[in-house]
């Protein structure tokens, strides 16, 4: 089980759908126009969380040499040798910087990743690889704008929920930022397809940049897994556990998968945004009522980590499954 993330069973896995619908793609530039605009903007990105908890975006404003030089860091750090790269191995959820792989035998190298918290970077940044020498540099560059971009993002839902865009705006100002960088061979004969088991992400929105295609979602209306044609230069966007609690459910998280590529291998690097480790995160007061009462306990994402801690052998029961109340 992954720490940034939850497993989904197997029996409730969709089939694959070989005709899915087309993917709403936001402008995100569209935002800071004319109020009107920017009214239809929310609308358009609400719904897209609400209907199917994923979008991409373009006119992000991170630019093409931040994005290639994050995804040439990453390459460069997975293509070091095994013993330095190891230096980062851990079973240690809580470890600032951790490196590993989707297999202990050193066989089926199906993914390899490293994942590290980057904000404030100040704080973090002193822990991450010093090799190669342009990783802290140009991950960072990196991390520091897809932020901003996720903040846009959660200012522009919690006004379509009618919550405000500064809604708890310190707590998401103050929050966490997981960087998760992986590296994913190219298929071959014999490979397992799949490069990462089918899993929700636990904070708020995942970020995501993937230097080819590989990642498919859930879609909700057909049950069917949907392939991820990553546009040029735009960002995949999904909602994740965290997202589904304030909401009181009235957005749901999206679940996805990895699937390694026959044609090239890929990186993919992920930003998931939460708020600060020991920040409870519940309801909205204001979505709940008579009619939708509170369907989720609080939880921070230390919670989280303690929960994947003592349920390790539990495949069955996800993290989100354990915050809902009774009878919701």
């Amino acid at each position: 089980m992954s720490d940034d993330s939850r497993t989904v069973p197997q029996e409730q896995l969709p089939s694959d759908d070989l005709h899915p619908p087309p993917m709403p793609v936001i402008n995100m530039g569209h935002l800071n126009l004319d109020p009107a605009t920017r009214a239809r903007v929310v609308e358009d990105i609400t719904k897209a969380c609400r209907d199917l908890g994923y979008f991409q975006i373009i006119n992000h404003g991170i630019s093409q040499s931040v994005m290639d030089g994050a995804v040439e860091a990453a390459s460069d750090f997975f293509k070091l040798p095994s013993e330095t790269k190891e230096e980062f191995a851990s079973d240690d959820l809580r470890r600032p910087v951790r490196y590993d792989t989707s297999s202990k035998d050193g066989i089926s190298m199906s993914r390899a990743y490293l994942k590290h918290y980057a904000h404030p970077l100040g704080e973090w940044m002193q822990y991450w690889p010093e090799n190669p020498p342009i990783y802290r540099e140009c991950m960072g560059n990196f991390a520091i704008e897809v932020r901003r971009v996720a903040l846009q993002l959660m200012e522009a839902i919690l006004e379509g929920l009618g919550l405000g865009k500064d809604y708890q705006h310190e707590k998401f100002e103050q929050g966490l930022q997981l960087m998760s960088v992986n590296c994913y061979p190219k298929e071959s004969e014999g490979d397992t397809a799949i490069g990462l088991a089918p899993h929700s992400d636990y904070g708020f929105l995942t970020i995501l940049f993937t230097s080819c295609r590989g990642l498919e979602v859930v879609d909700r209306n057909s049950n069917s897994w949907k392939v991820v044609q990553p546009l040029p230069h735009a960002l995949h966007v999904h909602v994740g556990d965290h997202m589904e609690v304030l909401s009181n459910g009235k957005i749901k998280t999206v679940v996805h998968r990895a699937v390694l590529n026959p044609e090239e291998a890929r990186i993919s690097m992920a930003s998931i945004n939460g708020f600060a480790m020991h920040e409870k995160v519940s309801c909205a007061r204001e979505l709940v009522n008579e009619q939708n009462p509170e369907k989720y306990n609080a939880s921070s994402f230390n919670d989280f980590l303690d929960y994947l801690t003592s349920n390790l052998e539990n495949k069955h029961r996800n993290f989100l499954e354990s915050l809902r109340m009774q009878g919701a």
